[in-house]
């Protein structure tokens, strides 16, 4: 495992067997694409097998899909592999009503992908923690998201 060095609550990359994993976590938003694009775009450019872990994910709405599914699309038309690990019912009907799923084709993962926990939750040096999600929770509901306040 390489693990590439970074400082970013919201993005866990590394790298094994040829295969570049990023970890995504909070609420993929506007706010979030904005933040993760660049990166993303890196990856995509420089990885022939990507994997995207979006389980950790607390939200998502369609500029976040939209994210996705430009690296997706990026990565098929080079002929590279693409894997997107989801196993949040909400998300996934996300994908199913927008017509996703055979760009994304999410699948559920492995248990052990990424779960380091020490990796995705750093203890900060000034003892804050990293952001965790949102401060309402989410709907019981699977598929429905929360108001745009």
């Amino acid at each position: 495992m390489h693990l590439i060095p970074r400082h970013d609550p919201y993005l866990v990359v590394r790298s094994t067997g040829g295969v570049t994993v990023a970890a995504l976590r909070g609420e993929l938003d506007l706010v979030l694409v904005r933040h993760l694009r660049p990166e993303l775009d890196a990856l995509v450019r420089e990885s022939d097998a990507l994997t995207v872990d979006i389980r950790r994910l607390t939200f998502c709405d369609a500029t976040g899909l939209g994210l996705l599914a430009h690296c997706a699309g990026r990565m098929h038309r080079r002929g590279a592999r693409w894997r997107l690990h989801c196993d949040q019912p909400w998300i996934l009907r996300l994908i199913r009503l927008t017509a996703l799923g055979d760009v994304l084709r999410p699948e559920p993962g492995p248990a052990d992908l990424l779960d380091l926990p020490d990796l995705l939750d750093p203890p900060d040096p000034l003892g804050q923690q990293a952001p965790s999600g949102p401060a309402v929770p989410l709907p019981a509901e699977p598929g429905v998201t929360r108001p745009v306040s």
